[in-house]
C-alpha cells in the first residue's frame, strides 16, 4: 500500500508556517530530501521507493500571525515547565514567608516538609503551578513581542533605536498586566494548597473550596500585589536580558552573532537570563512576600502584612532562596524560549540591534 501524501507532511506544526508549499528536508541543510532507504521501510512500504520527509518551504515571517503564535507557544513551554520543576523550592520559600518561626532556613525547611509530608509533599501544588504559569508565559512572551513591535512603530525607526530600553520596559510591562490576569486565580489556589496542610490536595478540589470560602472574586484578591511583584520583575527580566545579551555579543564575543553556532547562542541566552534573573528577584521580592501573605490569610490586608513582617522582612525574608530559584528559572526560561524559536526557524532573542525598518518587506525579513 503506497504512503499517502499526508503521511509525508512535515512533523513540525503546520500552523506555524505559510501555506506556500513544502520543500524536502536535508540532514545537512541542503536542498535535497532526507531519504530513508527502501530496506528501512517496514514490509517494503512504498513499493521499494525511498521515503522523503518533507519540511516547511518558508521560514516564519517576522511579526506575522505565525510569528506571534510561535512566541506564544515558546512562552508556554518556557514558563510552565520551569516553574513546575522548581515547585519544591517554591514550596519551601512560601512556607518560610508565611511561618518564619517554624521554617527558619532553607535546610530546615526541606527537613520539616520531608518529615511531615514525605517526598511527595515537595510537589504539592504542581498542577496550578503548571497551568497558571503556562497561561502566564503564553501572554508574557507573546504580548511582549507584539507590544515591542507596536511601540517601535509608534516611535519610528530613529526613536525606536535611541530609546530601545524604554520600549523594552513598556512592552514587557504591558504584556505582564495581561499575563497576571491569567495567572492570578491559579496562584491564589497554589499558595493556599502549599501553605495550609489539609486545605486541599491540588487544583481540582482546592479551587471549589477557595471559591466557596472567599467567592470567585477572592481569586483576584492578590492581583494588585501580584502586579506589584510581576511587573517590575518582567520589566527587569526583558530589558536587562536584552541589554546584557547585546553587551556580551558586543564586548565578549570576538565574532558577529550571525557567525556563532546556534548552540553557542543558546548558551548566551541562558547566561544572560540567569544574570537578569538575579536582578528580577531583588526588585520583585517585597511584593512576592505580600502575595504569599495575602493568599494565605483570609481577609488579610497589605497593612496587616507590613505590620507583621516589617519593612526589613518584606525585602529580605526568603530572598537568598528566591535569588537562586529565580536566577535558575529565568536562565532556563530564556534558554527554552530561544531553543523553541530556533527549532521553528526564528533567530534567538537579543544581541543584534536590527536596522530601522523602511518597508513591510524589511519588517518581515528574518535575521540569520
Amino acid at each position: 500500500m503506497a504512503l499517502s501524501d499526508r503521511s509525508r507532511e512535515s512533523l513540525l506544526p503546520s500552523f506555524l508556517y505559510s501555506t506556500a508549499g513544502a520543500r524536502p528536508y536535508t540532514a545537512g541543510g541542503g536542498g535535497g530530501a532526507f531519504r530513508l532507504p527502501a530496506a528501512a521501510a517496514p514490509g517494503g512500504v512504498g513499493g521499494g521507493a525511498p521515503i522523503e520527509i518533507q519540511a516547511p518551504r518558508e521560514k516564519i515571517e517576522m511579526y506575522s500571525p505565525a510569528f506571534y503564535a510561535a512566541c506564544t507557544a515558546g512562552g508556554i513551554a518556557s514558563c510552565g515547565l520551569t516553574h513546575m520543576a522548581v515547585t519544591p523550592l517554591d514550596l519551601v520559600k512560601c512556607n518560610m514567608q508565611i511561618d518564619p518561626a517554624k521554617y527558619k532556613s532553607i535546610t530546615s525547611g526541606f527537613g520539616i516538609l520531608a518529615k511531615e509530608q514525605g517526598v511527595r509533599g515537595f510537589f504539592r501544588g504542581w498542577v496550578p503551578t503548571l497551568l497558571g504559569y503556562s497561561a502566564q508565559g503564553a501572554c508574557k512572551f507573546g504580548f511582549y513581542e507584539f507590544f515591542k513591535k507596536y511601540y517601535s512603530d509608534i516611535a519610528g525607526p530613529e526613536y525606536a533605536q535611541k530609546y530601545k530600553t524604554l520600549i523594552y520596559l513598556a512592552g514587557s510591562a504591558s504584556a505582564e498586566v495581561i499575563a497576571d490576569v491569567a495567572l492570578c486565580p491559579f496562584e491564589a489556589v497554589k499558595v493556599r494548597v502549599q501553605t495550609q496542610p489539609g486545605f486541599a490536595r491540588g487544583l481540582g478540589d482546592g479551587l471549589p473550596k477557595f471559591i466557596k470560602s472567599e467567592g470567585a472574586l477572592g481569586l483576584y484578591k492578590g492581583i494588585v500585589p501580584l502586579w506589584g511583584r510581576q511587573i517590575p520583575y518582567t520589566m527587569m527580566k526583558f530589558a536587562s536580558f536584552e541589554t546584557i545579551v547585546e553587551q556580551i555579543y558586543k564586548h565578549a564575543v570576538p565574532v558577529p552573532k550571525s557567525e556563532c553556532s546556534k548552540s553557542f547562542q543558546l548558551g548566551i541566552s541562558f547566561a544572560g537570563g540567569y544574570i537578569a534573573g538575579v536582578f528580577c528577584a531583588i526588585v520583585s521580592h517585597p511584593a512576592d512576600n505580600l502575595v504569599s501573605f495575602l493568599n494565605n490569610a483570609k481577609g488579610a490586608t497589605v497593612g496587616d502584612a507590613v505590620k507583621k513582617l516589617g519593612l526589613w522582612g518584606l525585602f529580605t525574608r526568603g530572598l537568598p532562596l528566591r535569588i537562586v530559584m529565580i536566577g535558575t528559572l529565568t536562565g532556563a526560561q530564556w534558554g527554552i524560549y530561544d531553543a523553541f524559536k530556533v527549532m521553528v526557524g526564528l533567530p534567538t532573542t537579543g544581541g543584534v540591534t536590527p536596522a530601522p525598518a523602511t518597508s513591510d518587506a524589511g519588517l518581515k525579513a528574518v535575521s540569520a
